[in-house]
C-alpha cells in the first residue's frame, strides 16, 4: 500500500468514526423513540379491527409478497456480489472502453440493467398478486414504463456519484475520503430538497385540491398544528393503485402535503381528515428535514466506510481493481451500497416507525377523533391487505410504519376510548357518532 493509499485510509476510518458518533448522538436526541413516554405501547387483538375472513385474506396476500421481497432481495444481492468479485461478472460489468468518465457511465449503465433484470421476474409476479388482488389498476405498458423511468432516474443519480467518487480519488490520493464523504451528505440535502420538484413529477401528476369542505377543514387543522402551507396537492394515484396514502415531503421552500386521489374517494371526510393532521404533524415537527439529516449523518459515515473498503488491498485484489480511482470499481461501489443499505434498514426503519407514531399521537390530539382514527386505519389496512400481525423479526428489520395493531395500541397507551364494529367496518360506530 502506498503512502498516499495509507494516509487515505486513517483519514477514512477518522471520518467512519466522527459521522458514526454524530448519526448516534442525533439519533439519540432527536427521535421520539418513546411512541408514548413512560408507557409501552401494546398492540390491540385482531379481531377488535378486523374479521376472521379479512385477517386470513391479508395474511394470505402478504405471506407470499413478503417471500418473494426476500427473494428479490437475496437475488440482487448474490448477482451484484457476482458481477463485482467474479471473473466473469466483471468481464461483464466492465464491457466498453475510452476515456475513465466513459467507463463509469458504461460500467454504472450496465450493472443497474442487469440489476434490475434479474429481479424483474420476481417483480412481475408481485405485479400480477396486485392484480389479481384488486391491488392496482395500471397497465402492464403502464408498469414497465415505470420500471424505465425508475431506472433512468437510477442511472442519473448514480452516475452523478459514481462519477465524482472517481474523479475526486483521481485527483486527491489523500483527502478523497473526506470529500467524498462531505460530498455525499450534502447531496442527500440537495436530494431531499429538490426530490418533490424533480423526482415526483416523474411519477405522478399534481393538481391543487379545489375549493370543498374538507380543503377549509385542512386549512383550518394546519392553522391549529401551527403549520405553514401554500397549497394541498392531489397526486393522480388512482391510475395506477387502489391503496390509499398522503405524504408530506421537502422541506423549506420545497416542502409540500400530498394526498392521492384514492384517498379522497376512499375515507369519509373526518377520516380523511385525520390522515392530513398526520401529516401535517409531521410537518408541524420537521421530520423530514430531522430524516434528512440524520441521513445526511449516516452518508457521511458509511462514505468513510466504503472508502476504507476500497482501501483495503485484500479487497482491491479480490474485485481485481487498482483503486478507487480505476473507473472498474464501479461494480465494487455498487455491491458495498447494496450491503450497506441492506444492513441499515432496522435501523432506518426503527426511526421511521418512532416518527410516524409521534405524528399520529399529534393527530389524535389535534382532531380528537379517536372512532374515526380507528375506521381510518382499518381502511387503510384492509384497502392495502397489510399483515396485521406480520413475525417480529420482519417488523423490526423491514416496516418502516407500526402496524395498524400497534397505531390502534397507541389509543390504549394515551388512555383514549374508542369504538369500532369489525363485522361492519365501524358503520355501526359511525350511526352511533
Amino acid at each position: 500500500m502506498s503512502p498516499e493509499d495509507r494516509s487515505a485510509r486513517r483519514i477514512a476510518w477518522v471520518v467512519t468514526a466522527v459521522g458514526g458518533l454524530a448519526f448516534i448522538v442525533a439519533a439519540w436526541w432527536w427521535v421520539p423513540w418513546g411512541w408514548v413516554p413512560g408507557v409501552r405501547v401494546e398492540a390491540a387483538d385482531p379481531s377488535a379491527l378486523f374479521t376472521a375472513e379479512q385477517v386470513a385474506r391479508a395474511e394470505e396476500y402478504a405471506g407470499v409478497r413478503r417471500v418473494l421481497g426476500w427473494v428479490a432481495t437475496a437475488v440482487s444481492l448474490a448477482v451484484a456480489g457476482w458481477l463485482a468479485l467474479s471473473r466473469r461478472g466483471q468481464s461483464l460489468a466492465r464491457r466498453g472502453g475510452g476515456p475513465w468518465p466513459v467507463r463509469v457511465v458504461l460500467g454504472t449503465a450496465i450493472v443497474l440493467a442487469i440489476g434490475r433484470l434479474v429481479v424483474l421476474p420476481v417483480s412481475a409476479v408481485i405485479r400480477q398478486r396486485n392484480l389479481d388482488y384488486g391491488l392496482s389498476t395500471q397497465s402492464w405498458g403502464g408498469w414497465a414504463t415505470d420500471v424505465a423511468r425508475g431506472y433512468g432516474v437510477d442511472l442519473v443519480a448514480t452516475t452523478l456519484a459514481l462519477l465524482a467518487l472517481v474523479g475526486l480519488a483521481r485527483a486527491f490520493r489523500r483527502l478523497w475520503p473526506l470529500l467524498v464523504a462531505l460530498g455525499a451528505g450534502v447531496l442527500v440535502l440537495i436530494g431531499s430538497f429538490l426530490y418533490p420538484v424533480l423526482i415526483e413529477p416523474v411519477f405522478n401528476d399534481f393538481s391543487t385540491m379545489p375549493d370543498s369542505p374538507l380543503r377549509a377543514s385542512i386549512l383550518e387543522i394546519a392553522d391549529r398544528e401551527g403549520v405553514e402551507i401554500d397549497d394541498v396537492l392531489v397526486a393522480d394515484a388512482s391510475r395506477r393503485t387502489t391503496t390509499l396514502n398522503a405524504y408530506v415531503s421537502g422541506f423549506g421552500d420545497t416542502r409540500r402535503v400530498v394526498v392521492y386521489d384514492t384517498l379522497l374517494d376512499g375515507l369519509t371526510e373526518e377520516q380523511a381528515e385525520v390522515v392530513i393532521a398526520h401529516e401535517l404533524a409531521h410537518a408541524l415537527h420537521d421530520d423530514v428535514l430531522l430524516g434528512t439529516s440524520l441521513g445526511a449523518l449516516g452518508a457521511l459515515a458509511a462514505s468513510g466506510l466504503l472508502a476504507a473498503v476500497l482501501l483495503a488491498p485484500g479487497v482491491r485484489r479480490r474485485a481485481r481493481v487498482e483503486g478507487p480511482g480505476d473507473p472498474a470499481v464501479v461494480a465494487l461501489v455498487l455491491f458495498a451500497f447494496a450491503v450497506g443499505s441492506f444492513a441499515a434498514s432496522p435501523v432506518e426503519n426503527g426511526i421511521s416507525r418512532a416518527i410516524e407514531a409521534r405524528a399520529d399521537v399529534t393527530s389524535l390530539e389535534v382532531t380528537g377523533a379517536t372512532d374515526a382514527f380507528v375506521a381510518m386505519q382499518h381502511e387503510l389496512s384492509t384497502r392495502s391487505l397489510a399483515d396485521p400481525e406480520p413475525p417480529a423479526w420482519s417488523r423490526w428489520a423491514f416496516s418502516s410504519h407500526p402496524t395498524a395493531l400497534q397505531r390502534i395500541g397507541l389509543l390504549e397507551a394515551l388512555g383514549l376510548a374508542w369504538e369500532f364494529d369489525p363485522a361492519t367496518d365501524g358503520s355501526a360506530a359511525s350511526q352511533k357518532e
